[in-house]
């Protein structure tokens, strides 16, 4: 097993395959029963799982930033996270990294005839997108997903799993038409909501929101925005904006706390022109 002590001549190698054995070298020592860290130790692939999740939106994050530093040491965490699932599970006698590594370089060379075969470069991106989703309607046959929604993963962020299903329903002809038929079902699924609020229980009203926001991803779909994204954007825009109060308020030797909703709204139109300016 090579070496992680610092004087590892590892430690410094610019080898890609020399700091992945040393990566998993590590994470065998994480794990090992008789000198191995406790917390890596009581760890399962539930609780590591959230951490996996979180891990993917960092690396989302530093991108969204622009900050390569950061992305670096994301990605590096990232890796880490598929070491760690991995080493569990070869220690319970299901695979090992070399067969995650395998067969994904498996998948990709059999998703991309174009490269790796004889088919043609020459095709559109659309067509290549088409290729792409048969070749993988044919690998979700092979597993015995024949349903149309079969294989749309359940721990997806709802949104983007909202989008992916509406994507496989439409693949069938199970799609509005136009997207003024979307934005009826919106306004109609927000009466419904105005409705349930005043007469229905809370967990009937929580189903009605998620009607509607169910029908916001389909909206999104047809105007070829990715909804998670979107949603994404507006988080970070409403919490620029809001600090931007704050420091409007802070100029005025205020504080939130301190302030009132008129207040506080009109320097949030203040920020905006500001910000637009």
């Amino acid at each position: 097993m090579p070496q992680t002590r610092p004087h590892d001549p590892l430690i410094h190698s610019t080898d890609p395959a020399r700091q992945m054995d040393r990566l998993l070298a590590i994470m065998r020592a994480l794990r090992d029963p008789a000198t191995g860290c406790p917390w890596d130790l009581e760890q399962t692939f539930a609780t590591i799982a959230p951490y996996t999740i979180e891990e993917a939106y960092e690396v989302a994050d530093a991108i969204a930033r622009d900050d390569m530093a950061d992305l670096r040491g994301e990605l590096g965490d990232l890796l880490f996270q598929s070491v760690f699932h991995a080493q569990m599970a070869e220690e319970a006698g299901h695979f090992d990294f070399a067969d995650v590594a395998r067969t994904m370089s498996d998948k990709m060379v059999a998703r991309h005839p174009h490269v790796f075969g004889d088919e043609s470069r020459d095709k559109s991106a659309d067509q290549q997108t088409a290729d792409w989703e048969a070749i993988k309607a044919a690998e979700r046959a092979n597993r015995d997903e024949g349903r149309t929604l079969d294989g749309v993963a359940v721990g997806l962020p709802a949104l983007l799993r909202a989008l992916k299903l509406q994507k496989r329903a439409a693949r069938v002809g199970f799609d509005w038409p136009d997207v003024a038929d979307v934005i009826d079902k919106i306004a109609e699924e927000a009466q419904e909501v105005v409705e349930a609020r005043d007469t229905l229980s809370h967990e009937a009203l929580s189903e009605e929101v998620g009607d509607l926001l169910f029908v916001m991803a389909n909206l999104a779909r047809h105007l070829d925005v990715n909804p998670e994204e979107a949603l994404r954007a507006a988080n970070g825009k409403f919490q620029r904006r809001f600090e931007a109060v704050e420091d409007l308020l802070a100029a005025r030797g205020k504080s939130p706390a301190d302030s009132d909703l008129a207040e506080m709204d009109a320097l949030w139109d203040e920020a905006k022109r500001r910000e637009r300016a």
